[in-house]
């Protein structure tokens, strides 16, 4: 898997971010892998503490699994250890991926942790249809979306682009 993604990298712009997405993995693996791919990017899905997350010579993001306000919390161990933090869904026994969004009202109340001079990048359930409210909600830094632009479990290029497009219109009209 690692060599088609070598295959795959070397095919990029090299102005391209690239990003490995790992759970709990080793980290000599994770040391290895970005190196051999040139990785640009870390994001960690696991059980990943924030001193693992610190020791790495590249930008790492830490997904959060969200399902209530105190879950939030969590953001502050990891502050000025991680370049961004993911905001995902938590469904009980699944360890993120499950395309159903997470309530984003959570993010506004009372008892979320302060995420101020943390970027926030918003998953979970994104598709071309929600971001638009989802940006709204949140304005958060970033979006990642996966099974939300696909079709039959498969990436649909028509709903890639369509959310692309959708975000950066959003975008458009929030700068103005």
């Amino acid at each position: 898997a690692v060599d088609a993604a070598k295959r795959i990298v070397d095919l990029l712009p090299c102005e391209l971010e690239k990003v490995g997405v790992f759970v709990d993995a080793p980290r000599r693996e994770v040391t290895e892998i970005q190196r051999y791919l040139g990785l640009d990017l870390l994001q960690f899905h696991g059980r990943e503490s924030p001193q693992y997350c610190s020791q790495f010579p590249v930008k790492v993001i830490k997904a959060l699994r969200i399902a209530s306000p105190r879950d939030f919390q969590a953001v502050e161990a990891y502050r000025g250890k991680i370049w961004a933090c993911l905001l995902d869904s938590y469904l009980p026994g699944a360890g993120g991926g499950t395309g159903k969004p997470w309530d984003w009202k959570l993010f506004k109340s009372d008892q979320c942790a302060d995420f101020s001079g943390i970027r926030v990048i918003l998953a979970g359930g994104l598709t071309p249809q929600n971001v638009v409210t989802a940006l709204r909600a949140l304005k958060p830094d970033g979006v990642d979306t996966s099974s939300g632009v696909e079709t039959g479990g498969q990436k649909d290029l028509f709903l890639i682009k369509q959310f692309i497009e959708t975000v950066r219109r959003w975008e458009k009209s929030a700068l103005t």
